[in-house]
């Protein structure tokens, strides 16, 4: 039927001579969310499920000493690039929960509770976004720590300083367990930060766990399907992971680097919390141009959630392409 000018402007003078109708309530006016829904993403490694749990994130002020090596107006020409604040820095957190579908692992802790209590809950959401993800703290048959740096280790322990996953063994680096359970390392840290690690470590690992811990080597596979690679230079002991399955492998890559957009972009700026900041970069180049070379996808504890990702060759650096959202596992 076809709508001539006549019955459109008939139609529209009827519309006008209608009387107007008493605006009506909403009633199914929904309240404003305040929080966002839990953090959780899931992908598969050929027959191992892997689940990114977010810890949340942390956000502080730009200061000079954060990257040493590097001038203030370039960093922040880094952030403007990744269209992220000037002057501030943004670092996320992600441990990992592994179905192995023998074993459930998880790899990193994040921050803990204490850490949601002080933060207001910016971080230290591992626990709760485990729980919503479906997992029981008690089901837990692995913890594997990558390194004993606090964002990775202080959710071993629950507010009250108990085991966390009390069921579960607890994996760490051989080296990285000498070197911060040496009491001459301890009695030689610098004041501040070091020592302020050295007292957290002892707290979590001998007062919480009682040194209940399985010391593992580097290029061993630790748990199904995951393989140990050595990383150093952040800390000591620093170790990233391989995990296969069939034909597939995802590189885990712990603090390889921190946020990528400064890190990945700029391989040669040296983060203050490296403990020795140039074989950190000698191993970050090292890594990042096999897994160019390799095509691997890599899982970073501090890319923006989830941390899976694909990483190219980019001029004197390395571009993180973020992996594409899968609605199904």
């Amino acid at each position: 039927m076809e709508l001539t000018r006549r019955h459109a402007l008939a139609g529209a003078a009827g519309i006008a001579a209608a009387p107007l109708l008493p605006a009506l309530p909403a009633n199914a006016a929904s309240p404003v969310a305040d929080k966002q829904a839990p953090s959780f993403y899931r992908y598969k490694v050929g027959d191992i499920t892997v689940t990114a749990v977010s810890d949340g994130k942390t956000v502080f002020k730009l200061e000079d000493s954060f990257i040493p090596n590097a001038k203030r107006d370039d960093v922040n020409a880094a952030l403007d690039k990744a269209f992220m604040p000037r002057d501030m820095v943004t670092i996320w957190y992600a441990p990992l929960v592994l179905n192995t579908g023998g074993k459930l692992v998880v790899i990193d802790t994040g921050n803990g509770a204490l850490a949601k209590a002080s933060t207001k809950g910016a971080n230290g959401l591992f626990a709760d976004n485990f729980v919503a993800a479906g997992f029981d703290p008690k089901n837990v048959d692995m913890v594997v720590i990558s390194h004993f740096h606090g964002d990775h280790v202080n959710g071993l322990l629950t507010a009250e300083g108990t085991p966390a996953f009390p069921n579960a063994e607890v994996l760490v680096p051989a080296t990285e367990w000498k070197f911060w359970m040496d009491d001459g390392e301890m009695s030689r840290a610098p004041a501040g930060r070091m020592q302020g690690l050295f007292k957290n470590n002892r707290n979590i690992f001998e007062a919480g766990l009682k040194k209940k811990v399985t010391p593992y080597e580097w290029g061993k596979e630790i748990a199904p399907g995951l393989t140990s690679v050595e990383t150093v230079g952040h800390t000591p002991g620093h170790t990233s992971y391989v995990l296969a399955s069939g034909s597939e492998k995802v590189f885990i890559q712990s603090d390889v680097t921190n946020n990528p957009h400064l890190f990945a972009t700029n391989p040669g700026w040296h983060a203050f919390f490296d403990q020795d900041a140039d074989v950190a970069e000698k191993t970050r180049r090292r890594v990042y141009d096999m897994i160019v070379a390799e095509r691997l996808q890599v899982q970073g504890f501090h890319y923006p959630f989830p941390g899976l990702g694909n990483v190219v060759k980019d001029g004197s650096g390395y571009r993180v392409v973020p992996a594409p959202w899968n609605p199904v596992i």
